[in-house]
């Protein structure tokens, strides 16, 4: 297995205790049978350090139309999803749904993720762990996060193997990123393999936060080129992707965007026939 070096045991000395006050998992609306959060800028690092300063391990999905198609068919990795302490709508399309039902949020993709927690906890001394993609990308992640934020603590990175996650290779990496002391772990694996991971993490407690970003090592280290603003607003990325790896990408979003769409209206007019079955039982009592 490829990984960097991580700081020594002498270094965890400073490391902030951890008590145990916590957020509590919201009662967000379901998009494709996946619960997706309120957020806003603001909120999503108020729920960071309420999770840092917890004494738990806590998961945090950026959920893009892809995740939620897989999830309608797999109950089992939607229940993985649906565990998640924070279901951040990453993609504009998972917003868009979500408001759709009712919910206020905004949209904040893995990427921004990640550029906000490193300037927020610059100052706060958080130790932050890179755990997937290849070594190349994590050599330019690293160098891309330490160039834009001067003082960030960035304590291991480490390419695990190609192929399914196995169970001692997830416990052989828990060692190395607890030996770290690992506040924020940053997981880049792509879904579903990444959120699988972060289930067997957390299991194990290998840090307090657990981030499945997906692409966003990739566009934060500069190795593939993220789309352009006025597409990420109009919810068009993922054309941008698709025109940059379509021989990878061509079924996800062909197909997948019509089951996602598919799924979707589906359950709003689910929603909306229950609503007035509830509303006609309420006018004749």
């Amino acid at each position: 297995m490829n990984h960097l070096s991580a700081v020594t045991p002498d270094e965890r000395a400073d490391v902030p205790r951890l008590d145990r006050r916590c957020r509590a998992r919201s009662s967000g609306p379901h998009v494709n049978g996946v619960r997706i959060d309120s957020i806003s800028r603001q909120h999503y690092l108020l729920s960071i350090e309420s999770f840092l300063s917890c004494g738990y391990s806590h998961v945090v999905h950026f959920c893009a139309a892809h995740p939620t198609v897989e999830a309608r068919r797999d109950l089992a990795f939607r229940a993985i999803l649906n565990m998640g302490s924070m279901n951040v709508p990453d993609g504009m399309a998972v917003a868009w749904a979500a408001r759709l039902f009712g919910l206020r949020t905004e949209r904040l993709a893995g990427t921004e993720g990640m550029y906000l927690s490193a300037r927020w906890g610059g100052p706060r001394m958080v130790r932050h762990y890179l755990f997937g993609s290849t070594r190349h990308t994590l050599e330019r992640l690293r160098a891309r996060l330490e160039e834009i934020n001067p003082g960030i603590l960035i304590v291991g990175a480490e390419a695990p193997p190609f192929g399914p996650v196995r169970d001692a290779d997830i416990r052989e990496s828990v060692g190395r990123i607890q030996d770290a002391g690992t506040q924020m772990l940053w997981v880049g694996l792509g879904a579903p393999k990444q959120e699988l991971a972060a289930h067997r993490l957390q299991a194990l407690h290998a840090a307090p936060v657990i981030l499945c970003v997906g692409a966003a090592f990739d566009f934060v280290a500069g190795t593939k080129r993220r789309a352009p603003v006025w597409m990420q607003q109009a919810g068009l990325e993922w054309l941008h992707r698709l025109g940059s790896e379509p021989q990878r990408l061509w079924k996800r979003y062909a197909i997948g965007n019509a089951r996602f769409v598919a799924g979707v209206i589906s359950d709003k007019v689910f929603l909306e026939r229950t609503r007035s079955g509830r509303v006609a039982t309420l006018a004749r009592k």
